[in-house]
């Protein structure tokens, strides 16, 4: 079951063919973990979707508070018998229908779906997990590049090659080269005691948990957090390469070329980002 504008409709429920999300990538989207009845980062996931809505110059409506968007999606998982257990949520707003390229309205559709997870909270990912950089096409960085539209050409087809090649990710380049992220979320990297992830200018989606393994990183004495750009060179310096989510929380690399990494920030990280989900 869907939620389509609060009427909860069966998820085969077809949309127009003339739906700008379909027709023109004219749609933002949120991936929000839920847990027992829990939004987690529910706030960041929120001002997110309505600063990306203002960049997009959609009509945010009157009604579109927090609390109200809340309230949407915690209905949608009680239609699907998923108020005690651990969820993926999708919240896409589209601007609706009219027009070509110039749209006639600016007004605004929401659609909400959501599945089942494995895990309640973030655990270590001990599995093998292997890496190479995507070098097919690069990220132009820009205001646009930091949202999460339905632009994702770049993805599908790095996706794909990451398959073709028995990898289990790829890293993004941007048109300077530069690393900016992963295929499904941010990158950081670990040497000593220092930790870098590329700035938002570099064209790396502004991520929730981002933000979240950001401040956590700020809060620990021992390591430094420093917003640079990342060379391809420095992947094989690295002592520690880690990816952040909000689904699976922090999925440490475990190959890159010839190199192996160890998992030690990592572990770190996630038993700190429990203990967060936990008190908050």
């Amino acid at each position: 079951m869907v939620n389509f504008n609060e009427n909860i409709l069966e998820d085969n429920t077809l949309l127009s063919i003339n739906n700008r999300g379909f027709a023109y990538g004219d749609a933002l989207f949120e991936t929000i973990k839920a847990s027992y009845g829990k939004l987690l980062f529910w706030e960041d996931h929120y001002f997110r979707l309505m600063a990306s809505m203002r960049i997009m110059r959609m009509e945010i409506p009157m009604n579109f508070t927090m609390e109200y968007l809340e309230e949407q999606i915690l209905k949608t998982l009680t239609e699907n018998n998923l108020s005690n257990a651990s969820s993926r949520v999708k919240l896409t707003v589209f601007r609706n229908e009219g027009g070509l390229y110039l749209p006639e309205t600016n007004d605004i559709s929401f659609l909400i779906a959501v599945k089942p997870v494995d895990t309640d909270f973030y655990i270590v990912q001990d599995t093998f997990y292997e890496v190479d950089l995507f070098k097919d096409y690069y990220v132009s960085p820009s205001l646009l590049s930091s949202l999460k539209t339905n632009n994702k050409a770049l993805n599908v087809v790095g996706s794909i090659y990451a398959k073709e090649n028995k990898l289990d990710n790829c890293l993004v380049l941007n048109t300077d080269k530069q690393v900016i992220e992963a295929l499904n979320g941010n990158v950081f990297v670990v040497k000593g005691n220092t930790i870098k992830t590329p700035p938002i200018e570099n064209g790396c989606l502004k991520g929730v948990m981002r933000k979240q393994i950001i401040e956590t990183i700020e809060s620990l004495p021992e390591y430094e957090l420093v917003e640079e750009a990342i060379s391809p060179f420095e992947l094989q310096k690295a002592d520690e390469i880690f990816i952040t989510n909000v689904i699976v929380g922090i999925q440490a690399v475990s190959k890159y070329r010839k190199k192996t990494f160890k998992s030690e920030v990592s572990k770190l990280l996630i038993q700190k980002l429990n203990i967060k989900i936990r008190v908050s």
